[in-house]
């Protein structure tokens, strides 16, 4: 690592030293990795990883997720919770990521609470100041520790970090849970999510790296990262993309020929005067 950012490590160990113990609320992204085995450096079994299963979280995720704290060697611990509970929630708002942040942090206390620990963690890096996060007002209302933020550390410095570490998600794509996928004012149900996660599944089989298939309601919008961009469009490929994303239970499917974009149906300034380019339709 670099000197600054080694100062930066040394600076998030000796404070999670101070704080004797920490839950990390624990997706198994590099981010949260990260603090997970930071907090495992400075406590011991005064760390502990929480993950919070609910239908959002796609069941390969949570899968990676054991296998990541098993790798860390952190005590890994699960809460179950249910953001559909939530009519906020589901109305699906640009500010549904408080009331999802805000139920998890919730429930994540509570595990705190019964280890008797004062300290809750999250992932959250740097970077994700640039973008639409109204779960960092949800964290900020409950006095979530943000190491991560808090010291001005990046995407590209955790993944550093990561590396350091020698985690093995170091170079993860960043993910995002699958109600991100469906366009606001349109409602999070759990058949929308469940076809979001099975469209998914094939690109994941495909081994493409980078993607997301977006609901809008009905329509599936297939994104790609750009250089991955020419072997979706081989005929074979997209036929077999538009086939088994029609058969998890969508009704049309669409290619985005510009791209993945991190966080593409979240809202942005004067986006009336600057539309995403047209969705090209895919026939089976």
């Amino acid at each position: 690592m670099t000197p600054e950012l080694q100062q930066k490590v040394d600076a998030i160990l000796a404070e999670m030293k101070d704080m004797g113990q920490i839950v990390v609320g624990f997706s198994g992204g590099v981010d949260s990795s990260v603090v997970a085995a930071l907090a495992l450096r400075a406590l011991g079994d005064g760390a502990t990883a929480v993950t919070a299963v609910s239908e959002t979280l796609a069941g390969r995720e949570l899968d990676e997720a054991k296998e990541v704290a098993r790798e860390i060697g952190i005590q890994h611990a699960f809460v179950e919770l249910s953001e559909l509970d939530d009519p906020r929630f589901r109305a699906n708002t640009s500010a549904r990521c408080f009331f999802c942040q805000s139920m998890r942090f919730e429930h994540l206390g509570k595990v705190a609470e019964q280890l008797g620990c004062e300290v809750l963690a999250s992932g959250t890096n740097f970077s994700d100041l640039g973008d639409h996060r109204p779960g960092l007002k949800a964290m900020e209302e409950r006095r979530v520790y943000q190491p991560l933020l808090d010291h001005k550390i990046d995407k590209a410095g955790v993944r550093e970090i990561a590396r350091w570490l020698e985690i093995s998600v170091w170079d993860k794509p960043a993910m995002a849970c699958l109600s991100s996928r469906i366009a606001h004012g349109i409602e999070v149900t759990n058949d929308r999510l469940r076809r979001i996660e099975l469209a998914e599944e094939c690109l994941h089989k495909l081994n493409f790296e980078q993607f997301r298939v977006r609901d809008h309601d009905g329509l599936a919008r297939v994104e790609v990262a750009a250089a991955e961009m020419p072997r979706l469009l081989d005929a074979k490929i997209l036929k077999q993309v538009a086939r088994e994303v029609l058969a998890s239970g969508f009704d049309r499917v669409t290619v985005e020929m510009s791209g993945f974009r991190s966080g593409s149906l979240n809202p942005r300034p004067n986006s009336d005067k600057n539309p995403a380019s047209a969705p090209q339709k895919v026939s089976p």
